[in-house]
């Protein structure tokens, strides 16, 4: 049976009990991980109370804010993890934003300043966490980010966040070679789409949910707990010999070429 017991677990880019991130810190936890989390401050204290009573089944031993454009809080949020625990053994990475203009219409359309900022919180932020936590990756360990089928084929409206989801993917490569040596895996979650706070700015979703149920082979979307079960997975040593590599939850849907239903063979 997996099991994390002993492991020390960050989970970022919690928002809702929608968020994926909210299913993968119940799986970490449900196998025995000690559980951490960062929230996205604000002026009035709205979102730390939501994730805070949101979080509060899974005890968590640390709780922290991190806005991810913020280099300075990114230094405090691993200090502060090297403070309580001494050491990190698996961070997860859930963060990703676009503004909502730049989630539908023309691709063509995308603004400079809306592209810069996708590709800040949606790719850059994986680098400046992962080298944040480094140094507290004594034990080897394993970071575990989000990506999405937009990143490798055109999904209409997912526009410049599927151009931050290639880029992201790259990151993981380049991340799992320098950390390979010092047994620290990196890998990412293709997840199918889900309803999510952050889904809901794309324009058409409720469209490309549907197409996913009539046309994936298991005719069928997933769920947070089951790309929970494959982020737990790829946290523990079950998972010991896999880095660099993105692992797609999505009811099978990116191995689809003709995806018309209607054909029949």
């Amino acid at each position: 049976m997996l099991n994390l017991s002993g492991k020390n677990a960050l989970v970022t880019g919690i928002a809702n009990d929608k968020s994926i991130a909210w299913g993968i810190a119940q799986q970490l936890h449900a196998a025995g991980a000690n559980i951490g989390v960062t929230y996205l401050p604000d002026e009035t204290g709205k979102m730390e109370r939501k994730v805070r009573d949101l979080t509060a089944s899974l005890n968590p031993s640390l709780f922290v804010p991190c806005n991810v454009q913020n280099d300075e809080q990114v230094q405090e949020t691993f200090k502060a993890v090297g403070e309580k625990w001494g050491k990190l053994d698996i961070l997860v990475h859930c963060l990703a934003f676009a503004n909502r203009d730049d989630l539908k219409g023309d691709f063509s359309a995308t603004s400079r300043s809306g592209f810069a900022l996708a590709m800040d919180v949606s790719a850059y932020s994986l680098i400046t966490m992962a080298g944040a936590a480094k140094p507290l990756f004594t034990d080897g360990g394993s970071i575990i980010t989000l990506t999405y089928l937009g990143g490798v084929k055109v999904i209409p409206n997912y526009n410049v966040m599927g151009i931050a989801k290639a880029a992201l993917e790259m990151n993981v490569r380049y991340l799992a070679h320098e950390m390979g040596p010092n047994g620290v895996r990196v890998n990412a979650i293709s997840a199918g789409p889900i309803r999510t706070l952050a889904s809901s700015a794309v324009g058409g979703i409720l469209d490309m949910l549907h197409h996913v149920e009539d046309s994936a082979p298991l005719r069928r979307s997933v769920s947070q707990k089951e790309v929970g079960n494959t982020a737990a997975f790829l946290a523990s040593d079950l998972s010991s010999g896999m880095t660099g590599q993105v692992l797609y939850v999505d009811a099978g849907y990116e191995i689809m070429g003709m995806t018309d239903t209607r054909v029949k063979g």
